[in-house]
């Protein structure tokens, strides 16, 4: 659990909510809503940590007892809502873990805080339930929701919160952020960022992952000999593709950055924006052999392939027709 002076971007989020505290303006109840992974949660922590740190302060001192107990996750009124179903917090979830304990007064501090993540998976028997507490909280209380979809809830919930929507960190503040603290070269810094599209969080585990490192050189040592390649030779490029069907979105993701790549660099011959940067060799040769209604084309079919794999298109069907488009042009 980090203060907010620890949190990368959102920087008019974290104005509101310390203005917030700094006027005595705090609603009972407020909506992060953001993906997976973009920093809601630890916006809500530092949040609460801050409301309870016994200095007063909007940010977080982290040195006196609140704050301690807040960043080892047992401060006796920052309480988690939690679910055993992992697609639904019902209705009993919400009157045992919040409507009842609620009536309580507060053990040691000014506030009792509720923090409930994956709120979207509240089902409208829960949504009513909570709806109730919302409209006539105690003093103390204060709810917040985290989702990746404010508009599960119902309106009536959506319109007694203050909602707070995060939006994407700046590339250039998250590359910095993953050369300093994480230690990696650039080039890779450049490929995370791009693919986490100013989700902090997914960028931090992409630098991380061993697993995304082999998809990536898997998918670029594919899209690199695919002019080589015969056609009937492609039964082989499929069975690859086939190994990471479970990760395909994020396989096409690569493949499309690699094309936009051979775009820009046929475009301007500019190394500095290719987000492949130490690929430049092959970026250099795939833009002289694609025109740009090719790289146009092939940019469009994985487009169609991404939503074909949605709805459950046989996959083989879907990857072959993909890498005949990516041939022919």
């Amino acid at each position: 659990m980090a203060g907010f002076k620890d949190i990368i971007g959102h920087e008019q989020i974290i104005e509101h909510l310390k203005n917030a505290i700094a006027m005595d303006k705090v609603s009972h109840a407020y909506i992060l809503n953001g993906p997976k992974e973009s920093g809601k949660k630890m916006l809500a922590e530092a949040f609460a940590m801050a409301l309870q740190c016994e200095k007063g302060g909007a940010e977080p001192c982290l040195e006196c007892r609140s704050c301690h107990q807040a960043i080892d996750h047992n401060q006796p009124d920052i309480i988690y809502v939690t679910h055993e179903k992992p697609n639904t917090i019902s209705v009993d979830d919400v009157r045992t873990q919040l409507n009842n304990d609620i009536a309580i007064k507060p053990y040691s501090s000014k506030y009792k805080i509720y923090i409930i993540d994956e709120a979207e998976k509240m089902n409208p028997q829960a949504q009513n339930a909570l709806l109730k507490t919302i409209e006539e909280p105690p003093s103390y209380g204060i709810i917040l929701l985290l989702t990746t979809n404010a508009d599960a809830f119902l309106q009536t919930i959506r319109s007694r919160c203050i909602i707070l929507d995060i939006k994407a960190v700046k590339n250039e503040v998250i590359r910095q952020h993953l050369m300093k603290n994480y230690q990696i070269p650039d080039y890779q810094a450049d490929v995370c960022t791009a693919f986490a599209q100013g989700n902090v969080g997914k960028a931090i585990q992409l630098a991380s992952s061993d697993d995304f490192n082999e998809l990536k050189a898997s998918a670029l040592q594919l899209v690199k000999r695919l002019d080589d390649i015969d056609t009937y030779e492609l039964g082989g490029a499929i069975k690859q593709i086939g190994e990471y069907k479970l990760l395909i979105a994020d396989y096409f993701d690569l493949i499309m950055i690699w094309f936009r790549d051979v775009l820009m660099y046929k475009a301007t011959g500019d190394v500095n924006g290719l987000i492949f940067k130490d690929e430049v060799y092959d970026i250099r040769r795939q833009s002289e052999k694609h025109s740009y209604n090719g790289i146009e084309n092939i940019l469009e079919a994985l487009e169609k392939a991404k939503l074909r794999v949605n709805v459950n298109v046989n996959f083989d069907l879907v990857i072959e027709l993909l890498l005949l488009v990516i041939k022919e042009n």
